[in-house]
């Protein structure tokens, strides 16, 4: 069965080691059936949470800000699987991906009790070093707090400059588990 997946690209580079990793996760994904919508972030106008409550009033617009999170709040309503991908910055994601994470809480408040859509999720990540530690501790407590499932996860260490992930075995890793999605 086709899965609708929303990749949420923190990178702030468009064709950068990360892109890379998404860009082959999509082509597996897409060769199992799977439909892939991607945003990037870094070129998006997003603005940080207000921490507010004053979101989920209109669950077609939930947050009171409005910004491009508007872009992403349908797309991300009607997925199955949501794809976490981001550098790694001072050993956890970027502040793009956490911005627009934050974000999605205004979906959560369209319900009366603040659950978030049932999901199933991955965590793809690329660094110059190779410290996924803290990142993988947030994942983990993420997905176990949302009642989300993980499919998996791809961390590419020892890439920094644009293209240092070429032939690297990590894009055919990110491929295999596009391809896993049923």
């Amino acid at each position: 069965m086709s899965k609708k997946i929303v990749i949420l690209n923190g990178s702030p580079r468009k064709a950068g080691n990360t892109a890379a990793l998404t860009a082959s996760f999509t082509k597996g994904a897409e060769a199992s059936g799977n439909q892939v919508t991607e945003f990037f972030l870094g070129e998006m106008n997003l603005n940080g949470c207000k921490g507010c409550f004053g979101g989920g009033k209109n669950c077609d617009s939930p947050c009171v800000q409005k910004d491009d999170m508007d872009k992403i709040y349908p797309v991300y309503k009607e997925a199955d699987i949501v794809v976490l991908a981001s550098p790694l910055y001072y050993w956890t994601i970027s502040g793009q991906l956490k911005t627009a994470f934050d974000r999605l809480f205004a979906v959560a408040e369209c319900d009366a009790n603040y659950r978030n859509p049932q999901k199933e999720t991955v965590l793809i990540m690329a660094a110059e070093g190779h410290g996924f530690e803290e990142s993988e501790y947030w994942y983990d407590r993420l997905e176990k707090h949302l009642g989300w499932k993980s499919l998996g996860k791809v961390l590419c260490g020892g890439v920094m400059k644009i293209g240092d992930i070429k032939d690297n075995k990590k894009l055919e890793d990110a491929y295999a588990l596009g391809a896993s999605v049923h």
